[in-house]
């Protein structure tokens, strides 16, 4: 499954309600296929806030651990938000230990 998110954030993604209506209505149950992969497709996003990308995958970390990184695919990231999904990562990895 592939999630353009341009299409639901534009070219900044910073509304909260919009990653945690993505998070609970499409990557959520695609993660519970043990099977499928989640793409999530940043092309035309030049950048997203910190709190926009932990509402959108915070959750997947929480119930799935570092293992929810083999399904779920960051694609078309600029280096910045890289750092954010980095960033983010980084902090529920520590808030779990």
């Amino acid at each position: 499954m592939t999630i353009k998110i341009f299409k639901y954030a534009g070219s900044f993604a910073e509304n909260k309600d919009t990653a945690r209506h993505l998070r609970e209505e499409q990557i959520m149950p695609a993660l519970k296929n043990a099977e499928e992969q989640v793409v999530l497709d940043f092309d035309k996003v030049t950048g997203a806030t910190q709190s926009f990308i932990h509402a959108l995958i915070s959750e997947a970390i929480r119930q799935y651990s570092d293992e929810v990184f083999d399904r779920l695919i960051f694609k078309n990231c600029s280096s910045s938000l890289e750092q954010v999904v980095n960033i983010v990562a980084d902090y529920m990895e520590e808030a779990s230990t």
